[in-house]
């Protein structure tokens, strides 16, 4: 049995319970995993536009990525489950065989990696750490603790680490012990790592936190999974002292005057929109992905700033989910100085679960993972894949915000006159969750909204939605199955979800 089978059958016996529950839950989608292709596409017109490279792995090498970094010098790092970082140039080539050399080893589920002032700063299950080459061989030799003041006593205790913002500050979210416990110090809370290494709790109340960053407008957000509090995965808006939701981390306010006072314990059973009006410091879900519709588990994210490079998406948010090996779109933007936007399907057919996303310097977009401990539908254990904008515009909704009487929709190319007239063309309906401490949960209060108006624009390239009610804590799902480009194409996908929590004022 070789390293990688050893690990996989270690975790597998541990994570039986966990994917019974994952099974079970499958009940709350409103989809079958097989009707997933159904609702985003054919990969066949997927193809068309964003073709999948395969990156070839050296043989004999096991390599999860779980973080990347761009280097100065155009050097891809990638950062591995196994605890070591690869160096690679040739990413970006025409037809891939870039050569690999590993840089470190001896470290713990890389799932953070930055690189600044001649080092790598690593975020590891139990710490910061800086990472650095003293005598200039090629391979690292200094392995320096810029903080450990969090705890580690599981194996489903992950820490997902941020890139620098403006001030040099790097942000760590520490996943929950098995879902519902925090066994160990700050389990459950994002600790803010400054430039000198002090490290301060920052936000309460994850649950299993995956990727955190800044978003196109340079706030931060995490990415929640599907679980207790959580009823499906979702984009969380980060700020100083915000709660979001699992009060097993309340045992460690005792260490945390950052913080303030304990929250108030949320009641189970109600709805987000009521809880965040009771429970002050509580954050409600800036973008909800609607279960197995817009992934299972979704991951880390990359903002695309490719400068026109990747089509027509810049500034959007990318992102992974780990079961179902696709990958989605997402928008942010703030209303009442609350957080809110849409997701949007966008890619399906990646070979292995994804765990984390990066642009290339010549803008395209890494993918990296591995199957390990949860099944996927990727069928490789591992994989290095990259996706490139074939030049060719597709058909797409491009974003979707939010007006005081209903959404403003924009296009990749212009809509047919008379479809993008027709209400009939919009498809709207919403549905919320009940906010409790269950592993998942149901879509409940469903309603069919009614489309009241349209005015589309004389150029074709957005929509102004007039709809009879506005309710905030709602997912809207959009299908606009009937609209046409003006050149008679069907959009590559037809619905993306938008998640109201304010509603502007006139």
């Amino acid at each position: 049995m070789n390293r990688f089978q050893s690990d996989a059958a270690r975790f597998w016996s541990g994570l039986c319970p966990v994917f019974l529950l994952l099974v079970v839950s499958v009940g709350w989608g409103t989809l079958r995993a097989e009707e997933v292709g159904d609702r985003w596409g054919t990969e066949e017109r997927e193809r068309e536009y964003y073709p999948i490279v395969n990156i070839p792995l050296p043989a004999d090498t096991v390599i999860e990525a779980g973080a990347f970094a761009i280097l100065p010098d155009r050097v891809v790092a990638v950062g591995t489950r196994h605890g070591e970082i690869y160096l690679l140039e040739g990413i970006d080539a025409p037809k891939p065989a870039p050569t690999f050399h590993l840089f470190a080893t001896g470290m713990d589920e890389i799932f953070g990696l930055e690189w600044k002032d001649g080092a790598f700063y690593v975020t590891q299950s139990c710490e910061l750490t800086r990472v650095s080459d003293s005598d200039h061989d090629g391979v690292a030799d200094r392995f320096e603790t810029i903080s450990d003041n969090w705890g580690y006593a599981n194996y489903h205790e992950y820490a997902f680490g941020s890139k620098f913002d403006a001030e040099g500050n790097q942000y760590v979210t520490l996943g929950l012990s098995e879902s519902y416990n925090s066994w160990a110090l700050y389990r459950g809370f994002v600790m803010k790592v400054s430039p000198d290494g002090k490290t301060t709790p920052y936000a309460s109340g994850l649950r299993s936190p995956a990727g955190i960053g800044l978003d196109e407008h340079g706030a931060l957000f995490y990415v929640e999974s599907q679980g207790p509090w959580n009823c499906s995965c979702s984009l969380k808006a980060v700020s100083p002292g915000s709660f979001h939701g699992h009060p097993a981390s309340f045992e460690w306010y005792k260490y945390a005057p950052e913080l303030g006072p304990v929250p108030p314990t949320p009641k189970s059973g109600g709805r987000i929109a009521t809880e965040k009006k009771r429970v002050k410091p509580l954050v409600p879900y800036a973008i909800v992905f609607p279960y197995i519709r817009m992934g299972r588990s979704i991951t880390a994210f990359s903002v695309n700033r490719t400068e026109g490079k990747f089509g027509p998406f810049e500034n959007q948010m990318f992102l992974g989910d780990f079961t179902l090996s696709i990958l989605l779109r997402a928008t942010t933007e703030q209303v009442n100085g609350v957080w809110q936007g849409a997701c949007y399907p966008f890619r399906e057919g990646l070979s292995t679960g994804i765990l984390n996303v990066e642009f290339t310097p010549q803008g395209k977009l890494l993918c990296g993972g591995t199957n390990r401990g949860w099944p996927v539908r990727g069928i490789k254990p591992f994989a290095l894949e990259r996706l490139e904008w074939s030049g060719k515009m597709p058909f797409e909704i491009n974003r979707i915000t939010i007006r005081p009487t209903g959404f403003h929709v924009t296009f990749t190319k212009p809509v047919e006159p008379e479809t993008g007239a027709s209400p009939d063309s919009y498809k709207i309906s919403a549905f919320t969750h009940p906010y409790h401490g269950g592993y998942g949960g149901p879509e409940v209060d469903r309603f069919q909204a009614k489309v009241k108006s349209v005015e589309l624009a004389d150029d074709g390239l957005s929509a102004h939605i007039t709809l009879d009610k506005l309710v905030e804590g709602f997912v809207y799902e959009f299908d606009l199955a009937g609209l046409r480009s003006r050149d008679g194409e069907e959009l590559l996908h037809r619905n993306a979800y938008y998640t109201v929590n304010e509603i502007p004022s006139p």
